[in-house]
């Protein structure tokens, strides 16, 4: 089982191969191969883990964390989970055609990965 943060239990089904640096992205196309069932977690998860902007928190850019933050928080409540929830990859494939136009709306319209997100 894996331990996933929010967002990155919709942004990762957007992955398209690209990322901060090789650790980063083969450790995410590790995680997309042989995941079948998300435990939600709140803060650092498996891909933050090899981040180069994870110190402990996002440091990304100023705020970085509190949008984060928020973003994992939208991404819960659009999914209907919750810190702990335990859910199926296959569950939420289905999930999100159902939540991403309001999900669009809020995190991809400054989000930097959007160039290479086909969501």
């Amino acid at each position: 089982m894996h331990k996933l943060r929010g967002h990155h239990l919709i942004c990762l089904q957007f992955f398209k191969g690209q990322g901060y640096n090789e650790k980063f992205i083969k450790n995410i196309q590790k995680i997309l191969a042989t995941i079948d069932v998300a435990e939600v977690v709140d803060g650092i998860d498996e891909i933050c883990k090899t981040c180069p902007y994870n110190v402990g928190i996002c440091t990304y850019s100023d705020n970085s964390e509190k949008k984060v933050r928020e973003l994992d928080k939208l991404a819960l409540n659009l999914l209907g989970l919750k810190i702990g929830s335990k859910v199926r990859w296959k569950d939420l494939k289905v999930r999100i055609p159902q939540i991403i136009i309001e999900w669009r709306a809020f995190a991809c319209k400054n989000c930097n990965w959007k160039v290479v997100c086909h969501t």
